[in-house]
């Protein structure tokens, strides 16, 4: 689990960030999952954005895929979600939590 001091600090790198997966009225799915857990290996930090055709509040989609990619859920705001997971591969770290 993040702490708020963690969590604070990774929004602040994810402000820059732009979305690079979106959610539409299909949901989340396993392929889904499995790339965004692959981009998280390189990148640690990304934003998904819900889309307005998404049945699912972005809440719950955000549960969906942090329980689909073992990440965490750093924030949702509004219809975007920041995740953050830890790169199991040492030369993939870019980001140093306080």
């Amino acid at each position: 689990m993040l702490s708020g001091k963690q969590k604070r600090f990774l929004r602040s790198e994810a402000h820059h960030l732009s979305p690079i997966y979106q959610v539409g009225k299909n949901g989340v799915s396993e392929t889904m999952c499995k790339d965004i857990s692959d981009a998280l290996e390189k990148r640690e930090l990304l934003k998904v954005q819900v889309l307005q055709n998404c049945a699912d509040t972005p809440k719950d989609v955000a549960g969906e895929l942090a329980e689909g990619t073992k990440a965490e859920v750093v924030q949702v705001i509004g219809k975007v979600i920041v995740l953050y997971k830890q790169a199991t591969e040492k030369e993939n770290r870019q980001i140093k939590l306080p």
